[in-house]
């Protein structure tokens, strides 16, 4: 079994590092081989340039296609995976093009993990483990009122004015800010055009209580039954959503004014010099410590009174390891690799497994990665 790891962008090198370093056989792919020389030239015995042509005549059946290429490579990746019989792995939302290939994946006998990163991914399995925990208490009870949250974020652990840095290109946080999210609030179903429509503040409990600012991210609704809530339930709040540090609103005033009013081609181009002008402006410095804050949080009412209210927190930032982002994006990727290659993921297109064994091993080594892992438990 050869495992074809697609892009050494920042993000994905603790991961193939370690998938290296575990002596896998592993293939090194990019677009420029140069950078992957520069990123894992030290262990990679195999680097190769990335082309779909190239990777489809190597791939055979029984390999593992890793993508952590930009979006618009995943599927037809998947698609040559299915082909071939070969599997396929993503830290990538599952887009509905994705999705569609399921059947095809099972027929074919090929396991498709995507959802395996960060946010989304670590937050998947701390909610799997939350509504598990939840079911199996005293507290259980199909009547009950659910509230449920999800705010994750990366920020910088020394502030700057911008209240933001980046680690990578800015465009997708500026397309991000374009796009209109839906949750649950007040028993109601919210439907937010722009995220600065529904920031609010959250405090979230770490050993050092500290606020943030949060607002709804995507389509949350979906997830719900992901995350295996009973139909019957009634969700009093639900919410899967970005987390900056406070004195963000404020700071991206002016950026938020200008974004509501492109369009069009036009509009594009100036998202790209706006992008490039943050990138230039407001990049982390080489070695500067980011940081990354992750809360899950389940609170349950009977009768308007709390019966169970915990809450899953995570926070790491950058060390001698690198940064906590490019950590916690690939390293989770790196288990769902060991995962299909002991057969413990079954056929088809998924997100980050539901399997309480699986969940609880990786969020073991999601422990090592952090400083800071815990569930706090807020009744007792």
């Amino acid at each position: 079994m050869t495992i074809h790891w697609c892009g050494t962008g920042l993000s994905a090198i603790p991961g193939l590092r370690k998938l290296i370093e575990d002596d896998h056989d592993v293939v090194v792919w990019n677009r420029t081989t140069s950078k992957a020389q520069d990123a894992v030239g030290d262990i990679a015995k195999d680097i190769r340039s990335f082309d779909m042509d190239a990777i489809s005549a190597a791939t055979e059946k029984g390999d593992i296609v890793v993508s952590m290429l930009p979006g618009e490579w995943h599927v037809p990746l998947a698609e040559m995976c299915i082909a071939q019989g070969a599997n396929f792995v993503s830290s990538s939302y599952i887009a509905p093009e994705m999705r569609a290939l399921d059947a095809a994946a099972r027929d074919a006998g090929v396991v498709s993990v995507n959802e395996v990163g960060l946010d989304p991914g670590i937050d998947h399995l701390m909610a799997h483990h939350l509504i598990a925990d939840y079911r199996a208490s005293d507290a259980y009870d199909a009547a009950n009122d659910i509230s449920f949250i999800s705010y994750c974020g990366g920020i910088p652990k020394e502030p700057n004015p911008f209240r933001y840095k980046f680690s990578w290109s800015p465009l997708g946080v500026l397309k991000a800010l374009r796009s209109p999210s839906k949750s649950i609030k007040n028993y109601t179903e919210l439907n937010v055009a722009r995220p600065w429509d529904a920031i609010s503040t959250y405090d979230a409990p770490l050993p050092t209580p500290e606020s943030f600012e949060v607002y709804p991210n995507r389509d949350s609704l979906p997830f719900m039954a992901d995350y295996q809530f009973d139909e019957s339930w009634r969700v009093k709040e639900f919410v899967r959503g970005t987390l900056r540090l406070n004195g963000w609103t404020e700071a991206w005033g002016d950026v938020f004014a200008e974004i509501e009013t492109l369009t069009g081609p036009e509009g594009d181009a100036r998202l790209k010099e706006m992008s490039d002008g943050f990138w230039r402006d407001n990049a982390y410095d080489e070695g500067e410590p980011d940081r990354v804050v992750l809360c899950v949080g389940l609170k349950v009412e009977k009768e308007g009174v709390p019966v169970y209210s915990k809450t899953y927190v995570m926070d790491a930032w950058g060390d001698d390891r690198g940064t906590a982002m490019a950590r916690l994006v690939s390293i989770p990727v790196s288990l769902a690799v060991n995962a299909i290659a002991n057969h413990q993921i079954g056929a088809g297109v998924h997100p980050a497994p539901h399997d309480p064994k699986l969940v609880a091993e990786w969020l073991a080594e999601i422990d090592k990665l952090a400083q800071n892992l815990q569930v706090v438990d807020h009744l007792g």
